[in-house]
């Protein structure tokens, strides 16, 4: 990371875990907001969750892991790892209480107005027990283990966030009354949330949980059930692999996630009646303390309350529905190659179709004109026409290579069954370089035209995962410049063969250039500045964490450089520092869908620079993965992006929150008589009502005119 300046202390970065934890605050503002429709309050609520869960799962763990070493250090905000720690739970332990407040106050109540309804045992008709009683019968019972606790029952190996029952019971024995315990493990295989018939549209649900726990003493005959209580643990899920030291990287990352389901308890979750010895039990015997537990008022694992947001039900309860269009520019084209020979594309999802990239894969697949495929593959969900169209490729005698990433976190056992059916295909798949995530998201395909064999090539922000794609906004470029072509042939060789990094003519390339040239991209604006030459930087990416490049922005901003940062998460840096930070901004859009692109703009005195890519300003990024950032060299992609991809949510004044220095963020509003920007919104009205003034390269009629970028906005001090 290199060292960190002696002008720059502690005093002038924000710890990375408490940033990340503001972060999924902007997330369940989202589920406090009444202005947003109530399911989709409720999809906020679960995200929430989840993002909690992996957080412990992942960045709670490795802080105890530090805490149990023996080296002491403190991290570049000043903190040890203690002491962040115990913020980090003072922090969380405030969001939780306040997200379940906002279900047993807000969501819940309003859910019953609507006619979506939490039931417990006690509150069922007749009809319901007796169906409620055949379903325990035929669906619950046989997959139930009910588990003793006692010397010849040790406590059970819980699995990672499954949900339990913790009972306490009372049988005759000898003649006398004794107390036991027991587990009883909620069964994963089942829907967490029970519907109950209905001949209307009602939507009546019990928990899994309680349905289970009515049925306790059929599952403990003879004795007295004296209650019962649910709880969950959260476990450390980090993968811990030596590359160097494995002969083969697949059989290590299966046998490493077997081993996740046991890792080291982290968490402690309990509903908030449990008696507090059985907490204390609880705690001794999963090794935790008492700041790890959470008494929880509510579902103990909110995310399974995602069932009630599936489905086709209740659209006065969700946001208007949004299918994206074809991209203007290809609205009569069915040929893409033919296409792209014609100008650059670019596609900006989800207002525009990612199905135009899996054409381009399928296109490829079957055309006997092209002879190669070589293809990233990080998180495809394991898509059919992703996959099928690799498969296909193979069978249509084309040479197929897939550079797979094993370990994308928590996607690992989904992309190694679609990593061996590729294999098992013919597809010649290669496990990346030792020592680096591949994360790069770059497509190429090699084709005997007419006048020459010529090289494509699909060039993103996000995953080739046409469900995300449809969530995440992103960016990808489709081109078959000569100079991008050679970078990609070359970028392939160095991940499938054996060779050094030469360099490359357009792409940056983590971890060989990449940190180096975003730096002297800032310097270089400073230098401007300093010239009294127009300098600006607009940084969009989805976190902040490098001290480096912080401390480059912090030169720059006291060189003169207007500084506006768009940041989704983590961002390490403080706005709006006297003297150290006072031309820098940062912004945080949360909104429907997940801002995911990562785009760089450097005004270059008046003749800008636009790098779009795979890569974070992280250490992660620069270091230890394979990331390419690509520039953007049509002049209407370039215009189209400042105009409109960077300018809207500059404007954002509804769903936009600007950062503080102290590192919390305020929300934007409209000042009196000034119009209410929401940036996604605008975008999704741009390509259904009216094209945007630049589109995929070629101009168009538009009823909105280009908008030009904002002023700065002044930054928050704390």
């Amino acid at each position: 990371m290199g060292d960190i300046s002696s002008k720059y202390g502690p005093a002038q970065f924000i710890n990375r875990e408490l940033s990340w934890l503001e972060f999924n605050q902007r997330v369940l503002e989202e589920a406090l907001d009444p202005r947003n429709p109530l399911l989709e309050r409720v999809k906020f609520f679960c995200i929430t969750s989840s993002n909690l869960d992996e957080f412990f799962e992942v960045r709670v763990a490795g802080l105890k892991q530090q805490i149990e070493s023996e080296i002491v250090e403190r991290s570049i905000d000043g903190l040890t790892a203690t002491e962040a720690f115990r913020a980090v739970t003072q922090r969380i332990r405030r969001m939780v209480d306040q997200q379940y407040e906002c279900w047993q106050k807000q969501l819940r109540p309003a859910l019953a107005k609507s006619g979506i309804r939490f039931l417990q045992y006690e509150e069922l008709d007749e009809a319901d027990r007796k169906w409620v009683e055949e379903y325990y019968r035929a669906q619950v019972r046989p997959v139930v283990t009910p588990l003793a606790l006692d010397p010849a029952h040790p406590f059970p190996q819980l699995l990672n966030k499954s949900l339990n029952l913790i009972v306490r019971l009372e049988m005759l024995q000898g003649g006398q009354m004794l107390r036991h315990l027991a587990v009883v493990q909620v069964p994963r295989v089942l829907p967490r949330l029970v519907r109950l018939p209905r001949s209307d549209d009602r939507m009546d649900y019990m928990f899994l949980g309680h349905l289970l726990g009515h049925f306790l003493a059929d599952l403990f005959p003879g004795t007295t059930i004296l209650g019962y209580w649910s709880f969950r643990v959260t476990r450390n899920s980090e993968l811990y692999i030596d590359e160097e030291e494995t002969a083969n990287l697949l059989k290590a990352v299966e046998n490493e996630l077997h081993n996740r389901r046991k890792g080291d308890a982290v968490r402690l979750e309990v509903e908030k009646d449990c008696p507090v010895d059985l907490r204390q039990a609880l705690l001794g015997t999963l090794k935790l303390n008492e700041e790890d537990l959470y008494v929880i008022d509510g579902p103990l694992n909110p995310t399974r309350l995602m069932a009630i947001y599936e489905g086709d039900h209740s659209p006065e309860l969700r946001d208007p529905p949004f299918v994206a269009p074809v991209a203007p520019a290809l609205h009569d084209q069915t040929d893409l190659f033919a296409a792209i020979r014609e100008r650059d594309l670019l596609l900006h999802h989800p207002y525009e179709t990612f199905d135009t990239v899996v054409k381009f894969l399928e296109q490829a697949a079957a055309d006997p004109k092209v002879l190669a495929i070589k293809q990233t593959l990080y998180r495809t969900g394991g898509d059919p026409r992703i996959i099928g169209a690799l498969m296909n490729a193979v069978r249509n005698g084309k040479q197929v290579t897939a550079v797979v990433e094993l370990r994308a976190r928590f996607d690992e056992a989904n992309n190694i069954q679609w990593a061996r059916q590729l294999e098992e295909a013919g597809v010649h798949v290669v496990y990346g370089l030792v020592g680096y995530k591949i994360h790069a998201k770059v497509c190429l395909i090699v084709r005997r035209d007419e006048d020459a064999i010529r090289r494509y090539v699909h060039l993103a922000t996000g995953n080739y995962n046409p469900t995300t794609a449809r969530l995440y906004t992103d960016i990808s470029l489709l081109t078959c410049r000569p100079s991008f072509g050679e970078d990609a042939t070359n970028l392939f060789n160095l991940l499938t063969g054996i060779a050094q990094f030469q360099g490359t003519e357009k792409f940056l390339v983590a971890p060989f250039e990449l940190r180096d040239r975003m730096l002297a991209l800032i310097r270089h604006e400073a230098e401007n500045a300093r010239k009294g030459l127009p300098a600006r930087i607009i940084a969009k990416m989805n976190a902040l964490v490098d001290p480096g490049l912080i401390e480059a922005l912090y030169d720059a901003s006291q060189a003169g450089v207007n500084i506006d940062l768009i940041v989704r998460g983590i961002c390490c840096l403080r706005p709006g520092l006297k003297g150290v930070s006072d031309n820098i901004a940062v912004r945080s859009v949360v909104d429907r869908f997940l801002e995911h692109s990562r785009i760089f703009y450097f005004e270059n005195a008046c003749q800008p620079r636009i790098f779009v890519g795979s890569a974070d300003w992280m250490p992660r990024n620069f270091f230890r993965r394979i990331e390419v950032v690509f520039p953007i060299e049509d002049g209407n992609l370039r215009e189209r992006i400042i105009s409109e991809v960077l300018a809207l949510p500059l404007q954002d004044n509804v769903k936009a929150r600007l950062m503080r220095a102290d590192g919390t963020y305020e929300l934007t509003l409209p000042k009196r008589g000034q119009a209410q920007h929401r940036s996604q919104m605008e975008f999704v009205d741009r390509v259904l009502h009216g094209n945007s003034p630049i589109r995929g390269g070629a101009r168009s009629k538009s009823k909105y005119p280009k908008v030009k970028l904002a002023p700065r906005p002044k930054a928050l001090s704390s």
